[in-house]
């Protein structure tokens, strides 16, 4: 679980990076004064990715500090400290295990009777804003697509 944590930190951000590249090179070749519409839509779309990649990126480092003080098995380490909630420590006390959730972000908490609850270990913004700025990415990469696809259409053959 943890071993998965790690090798996402890095992986993201390496996708937003290459995000960024694709869409400001993008326009960058063309030039930001004679892109077309297509091309600053699927310049909007990488650049969009790339901030809900590094949301996600802030989501998982959250995810991964509280997996790894989950897993220290100190003297303070019954129930883990992620699963403890300020006010609410009676529903932390017949916790006996975890999980880790990738999509959405979140840290469950499971009880000894068989239910589970999701604690507060990733911020509350992070899911919503992966998800608006994901489909934001997706409506442009779709807006692009067919905008090229009808001006191809349009367009005397050569």
């Amino acid at each position: 679980m943890v071993l998965l944590l790690l090798l996402l930190i890095p992986a993201v951000p390496v996708l937003a990076a290459g995000l960024i590249g694709y869409g400001l090179g993008s326009l960058g070749r063309t030039g930001v004064r004679r892109a077309d519409r297509p091309t600053w839509l699927r310049s909007s779309a990488a650049l969009l990715g790339a901030a809900a990649a590094a949301v996600y990126t802030w989501g998982l480092l959250a995810l991964a500090g509280a997996a790894l003080d989950a897993e220290d098995h100190g003297v303070d380490s019954s129930p883990p400290r992620p699963c403890r909630t300020p006010g609410l420590l009676e529903r932390a006390v017949p916790v006996v295990d975890y999980t880790v959730r990738y999509a959405p972000l979140r840290f469950v908490c499971r009880t000894s009777g068989g239910g589970s609850y999701v604690a507060d270990a990733v911020p509350g913004y992070v899911n919503p804003a992966v998800l608006g700025l994901t489909a934001a990415a997706v409506a442009c990469a779709g807006a692009a697509a067919v905008d090229g696809g009808r001006r191809a259409r349009l367009s005397p053959a050569a």
